[in-house]
């Protein structure tokens, strides 16, 4: 009975999110980490596109969040990453992440007006495979590698690069302190593809 009410408890909470969790997961028993599929709504986002180590992003953050305080745009969500190419085949130089605040729609009003690498755009809605750094976890590799698997072997493939949504501590700058999603953007393999 207890059970029962507990679930009932966690649909009510996830009902009330703004993304709904498919009831696909992995790994429970056996110390693989919690994977999902997520059906992410739209989004409208005030981005940055920084290129560098990641020890080194918390000013481009903090200038972010400054340029949304100048223009009057709330923050209205998560911080998040897109990471836009690969940091196993680049040096940490070229590392390139599209630094992302979620914000309200009406900020679209300033779209182009931002400068070179800095903007808002709405983002559509997608289905992505989550799981869930933990704070503590210093390399998230291991989840890049499981999601990867989990992925083919539920028949998707990947449909973009993967993004990370600061869930905890992103304002201490130590990435072994933060807790995070990391998602993937996927699509099902069809039979006739």
């Amino acid at each position: 009975m207890k059970r029962s009410r507990l679930w009932f408890l966690l649909l009510g909470v996830l009902a009330a999110t703004t993304t709904v969790t498919v009831g696909i997961k992995a790994g429970q028993s056996t110390g693989q980490p919690e994977i999902t599929i997520r059906q992410v709504k739209p989004q409208t986002v005030l981005y940055t596109i920084y290129r560098g180590d990641y020890d080194k992003v918390a000013q481009a953050i903090g200038s972010l969040y400054a340029l949304a305080i100048q223009k009057k745009i709330w923050p209205n969500g998560s911080l998040q990453f897109a990471y836009l190419n690969n940091p196993d085949h680049v040096s940490s130089e070229h590392w390139l992440t599209e630094i992302r605040i979620p914000v309200r729609e009406d900020a679209l009003k300033l779209a182009g007006t931002l400068g070179e690498m800095t903007d808002i755009k709405k983002l559509p809605a997608m289905t992505v495979v989550v799981a869930t750094k933990q704070a503590g976890q210093t390399d998230p590799e291991p989840l890049y590698k499981s999601l990867g698997t989990w992925i083919l072997k539920q028949g998707y493939i990947t449909d973009g690069g993967p993004c990370e949504k600061f869930l905890a501590n992103a304002s201490t700058g130590d990435y072994t302190r933060m807790k995070s999603e990391i998602m993937v953007p996927v699509t099902r393999i069809s039979a006739t593809d």
